[in-house]
């Protein structure tokens, strides 16, 4: 035997029916200071410095192979112009 029971009600409604607390408020409290501390820190920093802090290993990397680049070609034209 199958029973089904349908309950319309509200998600609030459900977690106080089964006695959960509402962390509404914590969380708005905790978006809000997260909020404050990204946009005290973001108007902080320059683009520059912000770029270097977010891709730190990407932008020294694509130097350093820029670099590699350069003495190859560089490397390669004093080759030809010796033959």
């Amino acid at each position: 035997m199958k029973i089904t029971v349908d309950i319309d009600c509200t998600p609030d409604e459900a977690r106080t029916f089964f006695g959960l607390p509402d962390v509404k408020p914590m969380q708005e409290a905790m978006m809000n200071q997260i909020q404050e501390r990204m946009t005290a820190s973001l108007s902080a920093m320059e683009p520059e410095a912000m770029l270097k802090t977010w891709l730190p290993a990407g932008v020294q990397g694509m130097e350093q192979l820029q670099k590699m680049f350069w003495a190859q070609f560089a490397s390669a034209g004093r080759r030809e112009s010796k033959e």
